[in-house]
């Protein structure tokens, strides 16, 4: 296999070619080997492409760090194959790219499966932490408690060499690229969007799924007009793995009967710009809404810019995490409210926005600035925004070191305790 450009992905086909194109979509720390059970069935109808997430199954390692990103290196790779409209299914992570094609591209979507997905995967907070965790210890927590997320227990005891199988696909995974996809799920929050999905749309979960549950499928059902629930009973996330036949019969039901109805209704425009097997078993981009900003404010140069708190904000939570600043903006009150949107304005508006360094180096100036100050419970929540930043423990520690030499011993052995503290908790794999 030809090396693939940086903008494209690694795929392969299934099928006759001159059948209509049905996509399949990996689940994170997945290959497209998740489908093998069922591209049998479909490619009797449908010419199947499926394609791996960016240093999964090989794939070079091109990390992306948004949903919409994945979607556009999608449509790049279709495009340069001169497919124009497709049926897509799409598993967790794979989900959430058939609903961005739908919102971005809709009139290319012909019918489409979201299974064991959600409109918004968990909390920001929790996709985040699994970046730490596998910066810190790489891939093997993860690879070692993928069975138990991924499978009913009763599957998992039945079925080792399946179980083998799901440990090895995320154990050699590209460590940086699932970093990146944990920062692509954090940021994909689609829930007051969804009744913009204007195609035939089937939401498929395993009765048992425990992590993309029956909730959030009832959610996604509630939220798109043209939806329906199919519950699959003794599955959990990879039902696709689990139960291969009852999801092979719902696809081939939805796809034969959705598909007929929409693969001619909407006119295509006249230009269409970019955006390891399973063990056997017995255009351009739609523009961005724009916020309105609060208030405008003259630029020294006499240009008018937004009011930089929106921005702020989004930093402020991208780095701090969403549990430290709605603790933060809750406690407010008419005595601190105030204060409270200046740090956000212009701490996080102004300076931690600007593209003259990276987060990372942001970091790692704040982190000796705490330490100068003396400032020991900033220098607690700036640590954990350091892990998420990209900095690692031995950089940590050196950091504070370094600060050590220029601000004083003292300081420094009181930063340690504080940062050892952090790393540990934050830094521990959970169960």
């Amino acid at each position: 296999m030809s090396e693939t450009p940086p903008n494209t992905l690694q795929y392969r086909f299934d099928g006759p070619e001159d059948a209509p194109v049905l996509i399949l979509g990996p689940s994170l720390g997945t290959t497209w080997h998740m489908w093998d059970r069922q591209v049998p069935e479909l490619s009797r109808q449908w010419r199947v492409l499926r394609f791996d997430l960016p240093g999964h199954g090989g794939a070079p390692a091109h990390p992306a760090g948004s949903v919409t990103e994945l979607a556009d290196r999608l449509v790049a790779t279709l495009d340069e194959l001169g497919v124009q409209r497709f049926g897509y299914a799409g598993c967790s992570v794979g989900g959430a790219v058939g609903i961005d094609l739908a919102l971005r591209v809709p009139h290319r979507v012909a019918s489409l499966a979201l299974v064991s997905s959600s409109p918004r995967f968990g909390t920001a907070d929790e996709f985040r932490q699994r970046g730490v965790i596998v910066r810190t210890n790489g891939l093997d927590p993860m690879a070692r408690t993928a069975p138990e997320h991924w499978f009913t227990p009763g599957f998992a005891a039945a079925q080792p060499a399946i179980v083998e199988w799901a440990v090895q696909m995320v154990r050699t995974t590209d460590p940086g690229c699932y970093i990146a996809a944990c920062e692509a799920l954090a940021a994909f929050d689609v829930r007051a969007d969804l009744g913009r999905v204007g195609v035939p749309t089937l939401v498929l979960v395993g009765s048992d799924d425990q992590l993309t549950g029956p909730a959030e499928a009832r959610t996604l059902v509630a939220g798109i007009p043209d939806a329906r629930l199919a519950l699959v009973p003794g599955a959990s996330h990879l039902a696709p793995v689990e139960q291969p036949a009852a999801v092979t019969d719902l696809l081939v039901r939805h796809f034969s009967l959705a598909w007929q109805d929409t693969l001619h209704a909407i006119p295509a425009p006249q230009s269409v710009p970019s955006v390891a097997s399973v063990p056997s078993v017995s255009a351009p981009v739609a523009p961005v809404a724009e916020i309105a900003p609060a208030a405008e404010q003259p630029h020294p140069s006499g240009a008018v810019r937004p009011d930089p708190y929106e921005a702020g904000m989004k930093v402020r939570r991208a780095v701090l995490g969403d549990a430290h600043v709605d603790w933060a903006t809750a406690s407010a009150d008419e005595f601190t409210a105030d204060f409270q949107e200046l740090i956000t304005r212009y701490a996080w508006g102004e300076v931690w926005t600007r593209e003259g360094l990276d987060r990372r180096t942001r970091s790692a100036v704040t982190l000796t600035a705490l330490v100068a100050g003396g400032h020991l419970d900033e220098l607690a929540f700036h640590t954990r925004a350091a892990l998420r930043n990209g900095l690692t423990p031995t950089e940590i520690r050196e950091v504070l070191i370094h600060a050590g030499v220029y601000c004083g011993v003292p300081a420094a052995n009181a930063a340690f305790r504080v940062a050892q503290s952090v790393i540990r908790e934050e830094t521990t794999p959970r169960d």
